[in-house]
């Protein structure tokens, strides 16, 4: 069954198509709860006239909101899509609850891809021998540094059959990321170091239109890839002996996935720094909500929640009353935390009972 089939599937399933309706309810009025609130107090009316026909009586609050405020909002979608997509493949294929983007040292790799681009080479973007072609540079680098975490490993994964060790080396791969970040940083000039020092603290408002139209199409065909691999994703869940025994062309699976994860996790590196735990909790906030382990539904439900979450965080990175906005980096982390907690207890439960 394939991903056109999903509306059968959810007719067969009143309860879910329910929840499907209201996952989509709530993007709709977590946008524009999140495009309302901010600095400049501008009147729900306007903002709706704004939104629905591009029309304003106050120039200012056009410019705010359409320049500004929803840039930020459709960002706070497709990385909350992105990220938790990323980190129900990784679960999957790793089968490990607590497999992320973040977590395993993809994001990492991501991070040092564009450290490479921005802090090693920024004498050329700086002369703008690279500036129409900018965009297009970082963001390949943060999909190879994504892509070579990720094939590093797939290598140890095909070596070690224990998930934990697994893990531990994806945390390790990252850290070695990491202090090629860090010795980046120290022989980099002060102005450079700053910049970069921003971006490392995540940020869904620092994406311009033009770049917002780049990352849309870039998480749009991560997302696709993910969509399309729902069936191999199911069949890996059993384990890779009966998916040989399906007839799965394992090395073929395992590329598509890894691509779409790559693109993904990348691209929103890229544009927004790496964001943490929100590819670990969102799949399982999902699963407990929608009681399945379909991938076919599981995905675009993932993509609705994962959607939601970074909303409520935007939100509450936005102190009231206040010019000032928390590092979005910060916001998921508080959120995402108890639910990695809650995560671990849960499994040493089920383990002691086993």
């Amino acid at each position: 069954m394939s991903a056109h089939n999903i509306p059968g599937m959810l007719t067969h399933h009143p309860l879910k198509f329910i929840l499907f309706l209201v996952l989509v309810c709530l993007v709709v009025f977590l946008f524009i709860l999140d495009v309302l609130i901010g600095p400049v107090n501008i009147p729900l009316k306007e903002t709706l006239n704004i939104l629905l026909a591009n029309d304003s009586t106050h120039p200012v609050w056009h410019t705010i909101i359409s320049d500004f405020r929803i840039p930020k909002a459709v960002t706070a979608i497709l990385a909350g899509a992105a990220l938790s997509v990323s980190g129900l493949q990784m679960q999957t294929v790793f089968r490990n609850p607590l497999a992320g983007p973040y977590v395993l040292g993809i994001s990492s790799g991501a991070s040092l891809g564009v450290a490479l681009v921005v802090l090693g080479f920024s004498p050329l973007f700086a002369q703008g021998r690279l500036n129409p072609f900018s965009v297009w540079v970082q963001i390949v680098a943060a999909w190879i540094g994504a892509a070579s975490v990720m094939v590093l490993i797939m290598a140890v994964s095909l070596r070690v059959r224990d998930i934990m060790t697994i893990l531990i080396l994806g945390v390790l791969f990252g850290s070695a990321a990491s202090a090629l970040v860090n010795i980046l940083q120290y022989f980099s000039h002060q102005s450079q170091l700053k910049a970069f020092m921003v971006w490392s603290m995540g940020s869904l408002g620092n994406v311009t239109k033009d770049q917002l139209v780049v990352l849309a199409f870039t998480v749009i065909a991560g997302l696709v890839l993910a969509i399309l691999s729902g069936k191999m994703l199911n069949v890996l869940l059993l384990g890779e002996s009966y998916a040989k025994s399906m007839g799965l062309n394992l090395l073929f699976s395992r590329a598509i996935i890894f691509v779409s994860t790559s693109i993904l996790t990348g691209s929103v590196t890229a544009f927004c720094g790496p964001i943490g735990f929100i590819g670990i909790a969102v799949p399982h906030l999902t699963r407990m909500i929608f009681k399945t382990a379909d991938h076919r539904l599981l995905i675009p439900a993932v993509i609705l929640s994962g959607g939601i979450v970074m909303l409520l965080s935007d939100i509450f990175s936005q102190l009231p009353g206040s010019d000032s906005v928390l590092p979005i980096n910060s916001v998921t982390a508080l959120i995402g935390i108890p639910i990695v907690i809650w995560i671990v207890f849960r499994n040493m439960k089920i383990s002691a009972i086993n």
